[in-house]
């Protein structure tokens, strides 16, 4: 995708990233080219923060969008120091997609880019599912939630499968940590930063529950799943960092183990970068096991990854 934010008619800003086959018009061209530009070295929190991105597969249009956020809390501190108008605006996200697509580390790294900002206070993650919020009684769901937003309080919550919490009708407890959410959301807008995360559907859902959700999330993120050719980056990162290889059968088998798994589970059955890890810790024992079994203990060996070591056996029964 050549442009990473389109804003919609309802004022919300929506992110797509690695979007394919779409073509940017002339007139956006400059803003593109602008963007790809090396950062001015005063910018060290933003250079900081890219030199990270770049450890992670597929997150081009990530290291754009922070770039653009960058830039407009940067400009806005300097129109204020010059006495002029400031829009300060609300920065709670919605990140959409599938498990193991880097949502939480994403969430990770923009709490430690808002900390270099000033934009909060200490830029720690809170990371909360339904358990943490919803209680066992009336009253009780709104108290857990204030108290887990007082523990984000310079920082961000973050909440993963956010959608659960609308999921058991109008009695259940859920609806109560919603109101308590949007209330705070409001009331303490700039105290800290709210980042719901789930499949894409079922946010969308979520967002109808109540009323004043849609409009309190200027940031909309679509992370859609990687390809099986950054799966595969993803796994040579992964064995560089434990200083393991794969011989060339090992990979073939595992680039055809995923083509498949694609084919046959389709996108929602299967984690994406967090399966690639399991893959790689189970293959890592297996390796173990055979090389005690042969008594052969070489370095080449100690740090080579055959077919023979990739099992998918337990994972297509599942």
């Amino acid at each position: 995708m050549e442009q990473p934010i389109r804003m919609k008619n309802n004022g919300q800003i929506n992110i797509v990233f690695n979007a394919e086959n779409r073509k940017a018009l002339q007139k956006d061209l400059p803003i593109k080219e602008m963007l790809e530009q090396e950062i001015p070295h005063q910018h060290a929190a933003l250079r900081e923060i890219e030199e990270e991105l770049k450890s992670l597969v597929g997150m081009e249009e990530m290291k754009r969008m922070i770039k653009e956020i960058y830039a407009w809390i940067y400009i806005n501190k300097q129109r204020e120091a010059k006495g002029l108008k400031i829009g300060r605006q609300a920065l709670h996200m919605m990140f959409k997609g599938n498990p193991g697509t880097g949502k939480t580390t994403v969430a990770r790294l923009i709490g430690k880019l808002f900390q270099k900002m000033n934009v909060l206070s200490k830029g720690h993650l809170i990371e909360a599912e339904r358990a943490d919020l919803v209680g066992e009684y009336i009253g009780h769901t709104a108290q857990k939630t204030r108290d887990l937003i007082k523990k984000a309080i310079g920082g961000i919550l973050f909440i993963d499968e956010a959608y659960s919490l609308g999921r058991g009708g109008e009695k259940d407890f859920g609806k109560e940590a919603i109101d308590t959410l949007v209330k705070h959301m409001e009331d303490r807008q700039h105290e800290f930063i709210l980042i719901l995360a789930g499949y894409s559907r079922e946010m969308d859902y979520f967002l109808s529950l109540n009323p004043g959700l849609h409009s309190r999330f200027p940031l909309v993120v679509d992370f859609p799943d990687y390809t099986i050719d950054q799966l595969m980056e993803i796994a040579d990162r992964m064995l560089q960092e434990r200083e393991y290889i794969m011989n060339r059968e090992a990979a073939r088998k595992l680039k055809e183990h995923l083509i498949i798994l694609r084919s046959f589970r389709g996108s929602i059955s299967f984690s994406n970068g967090r399966y690639i890890r399991n893959v790689i810790e189970k293959s890592i024992r297996a390796q173990a096991m055979r090389l005690l079994m042969e008594d052969s203990f070489e370095k080449t060996d100690l740090m080579t990854l055959t077919g023979q070591d990739l099992n998918f056996e337990d994972d297509e029964k599942e």
